[in-house]
């Protein structure tokens, strides 16, 4: 009997997870990830690379402590030691049992140091987004520019083909390739979190206080998120959508918005009539 595809993607799956081919990584999430989604800028290059030093050193530690396990039920079972040693202390095991946790600890903590550093501000941005979460949407702000719009989720009705679900949303945040984006998220009722994966971003969004943040996009294309702090009952609607494009597009696109919203300020305010119907 020929395998099903289900059993194929089982059978896929296993092969991944003991490191036969690669995972499914992705701007977005995908069935069967099993890893984080590709990186897309430099601060998620550094978390994919901690994540990669913590997981060996969890895997060592893991190996280690099963080997100890079954050396000691071998070696000191009831059938080779009928009478059970007396002693209670051994210097230099408890200096080792010290030493190797404290050594693991900073093999951790460097990075981990270095990364928090990294991800704190920018120095020297090229552009600023400011970020408001709502219950339950994101309005978005590029104070250099003028430019301002609110983004909600695209409902399942009206999703077109190759959007995903719970993910599209009706504005997408532009921002350019390569250049270094400022992000300051701030929130107008309860504490939100700005979250996107592949781009290693994950802040905040407090009420009366404002967090800030960057990130570099390293490659042209759309890159998904979602709230990632419990936010209330539509907490799981409030999805990011992020369209990375040439500088010379992102130009464009602002003078777009600009005129967008220049039209609609100098347009006069409608009627009590026209408003009634």
């Amino acid at each position: 009997m020929r395998p099903t595809n289900s059993a194929l993607a089982v059978l896929a799956q296993i092969a991944l997870s003991i490191g036969v081919g690669r995972p499914a990584w992705a701007d977005q999430p995908h069935p069967w990830g099993i890893w984080l989604q590709e990186a897309q800028s430099p601060t998620m290059h550094q978390i994919t690379d901690l994540n990669a030093i913590i997981t060996a050193l969890i895997l060592g530690v893991l190996v280690m402590v099963f080997a100890l396990l079954i050396y000691v039920i071998v070696r000191f079972r009831a059938e080779r030691n009928p009478v059970p040693a007396t002693w209670t202390h051994n210097t230099p095991l408890e200096v080792a049992w010290t030493i190797i946790p404290a050594l693991i600890l900073a093999a951790i903590a460097f990075p981990s140091f270095r990364l928090l550093y990294a991800m704190d501000r920018a120095t020297q941005a090229d552009i600023t987004l400011k970020v408001t979460g709502h219950q339950w949407y994101w309005s978005y702000s590029y104070p250099d520019v003028r430019v301002d719009f609110d983004s909600s989720m695209v409902q399942d009705n009206e999703l077109k083909p190759g959007e995903p679900r719970l993910l599209a949303t009706d504005r997408h945040v532009v921002l350019p390739v390569g250049a270094v984006v400022r992000i300051i998220t701030t929130s107008d009722d309860v504490i939100h979190s700005w979250s996107v994966p592949s781009l290693g971003v994950k802040i905040d969004a407090i009420p009366g206080r404002l967090n800030e943040t960057w990130v570099k996009v390293e490659k042209p294309g759309l890159y998904y998120g979602q709230c990632s702090q419990l936010c209330g009952i539509n907490h799981g609607f409030m999805p990011i959508a992020i369209e990375a494009v040439p500088p010379e597009r992102f130009t464009a696109w602002l003078a777009e918005e600009q005129a967008a919203a220049k039209s609609s300020s100098a347009a006069p305010p409608p009627t009590l009539a026209e408003a009634a119907r």
